[in-house]
């Protein structure tokens, strides 16, 4: 009997391949396109773990998780108004596509290991990819986008295991720095 790790993974990775495999490579509409749907299909794939997990908590996690990170993508791009790089209108700063794909992908990586969520980030990183192609977006805005994702998964979900990577920040005047300590 497979276990339900790498059945997982294998679904994972296999709904990223077909996603992400446009029909034309070089035609920038289909990258487009490819990104559009890769980022309504990872968070929806980090959420339809929570059922195959059977894990009501995770599914609470990945609502406020998922809540969070789209009304603060959307009051950034209301206070920030920034003109897309092909000059269609005002909402560039940051990217929601890019922030939606990380979130699903930083959710499956914080609640259930980095193993499963390999797939998902390597397709976050082409929604990234094809909104730059697209000239919807420069480098900052999913830059920003995948950090708005990522921060709104990891601060906001707990680990399914009970091991923990713990990132602290230490700050003083004579220092900066960053401390990370992992538990199993």
């Amino acid at each position: 009997m497979i276990s339900k790790k790498y059945t997982a993974t294998f679904i994972l990775l296999s709904s990223s391949i077909i996603v992400t495999t446009p029909t034309h490579a070089g035609n920038s509409s289909d990258i487009a396109k490819a990104g559009d749907i890769l980022s309504f299909a990872i968070p929806a794939a980090a959420y339809g773990s929570t059922y195959y997990m059977d894990d009501k908590e995770g599914r609470q996690q990945f609502y406020y998780s998922f809540a969070t990170n789209v009304a603060a993508t959307y009051a950034l791009k209301s206070v920030v108004d920034k003109e897309r790089p092909n000059g269609s209108d005002d909402n560039s700063f940051p990217s929601g596509h890019t922030s939606r794909a990380f979130q699903g992908a930083s959710f499956i990586h914080k609640r259930y290991g980095l193993e499963y969520s390999i797939p998902a980030y390597i397709g976050a990183g082409f929604v990234a990819y094809s909104r730059v192609e697209a000239d919807e977006h420069d480098t900052a805005d999913v830059v920003a986008g995948a950090a708005l994702g990522i921060a709104s998964s990891m601060y906001l979900t707990k680990s399914y295991h009970n091991d923990q990577l713990h990132i602290a920040t230490n700050l003083s005047p004579d220092y900066y720095g960053l401390s990370a300590h992992y538990s199993f």
